[in-house]
């Protein structure tokens, strides 16, 4: 059976926080500090006043999928799954309502990556679980930007090599390593590596 490598798309394959930042302030008139990863209290009026969780996610909604053409590729990134594809099989896993799948695989495509694409909404570890059945694969890689998904897989699959991967320059050094990844690696070409001993050694994580 072949290696799997399951990968969420945004901070990791896409940048997006800092192209949400900018479409905020222009449609919305609202200032997106990037200091931390918290977007509830990233979010202010330009009266200094925090925004309710609510209007967070209806942002969210208004970004995804209406303004996905403004994301950028993150560096490497097309090059690192092209080379993992040649022995191993991808799966992107993207927290996103099941109405963007298309305009996500659309998009993707567009920066020249194309596998398969999977929408979930909440934790990751049981999609994560039965994407390892779904393929049956020898061993399998998660990267992911939330420690919260980290902590999901770690439960619902522990066999899993956990890659934690926070591509965004103005988030990274805000955002500590999660406790559950087994590895904190930003750069593409630094985790092509990583992952590829895990796929090489061909054996569950500890």
């Amino acid at each position: 059976m072949r290696p799997l490598l399951i990968t969420d798309c945004d901070e990791v394959l896409l940048h997006m926080v800092r192209h949400f930042g900018t479409w905020v302030g222009e449609a919305h008139d609202l200032d997106f500090a990037l200091q931390g990863g918290d977007f509830a209290t990233a979010l202010k009026r330009r009266d200094g006043t925090a925004l309710a969780s609510g209007e967070m996610w209806a942002l969210l909604d208004g970004f995804f999928p209406a303004e996905m053409a403004r994301q950028t590729l993150v560096p490497h990134a097309r090059e690192a799954l092209a080379e993992l594809a040649t022995a191993a099989d991808i799966v992107i896993l993207t927290n996103l309502q099941d109405h963007c799948r298309e305009p996500r695989i659309a998009q993707l495509a567009d920066h020249g990556i194309v596998h398969e694409v999977r929408c979930n909404q909440g934790g990751k570890g049981e999609p994560v679980a039965r994407l390892i059945a779904e393929y049956g694969a020898s061993v399998a890689v998660f990267v992911d930007d939330l420690a919260v998904h980290h902590a999901s897989v770690a439960q619902a699959a522990p066999g899993v090599h956990r890659l934690h991967m926070v591509s965004e320059p103005a988030l990274a050094p805000n955002i500590p390593p999660a406790a559950d990844a087994h590895a904190r690696i930003d750069d593409w070409r630094d985790a092509v590596v990583w992952i590829e001993q895990r796929f090489a050694a061909g054996v569950p994580a500890a």
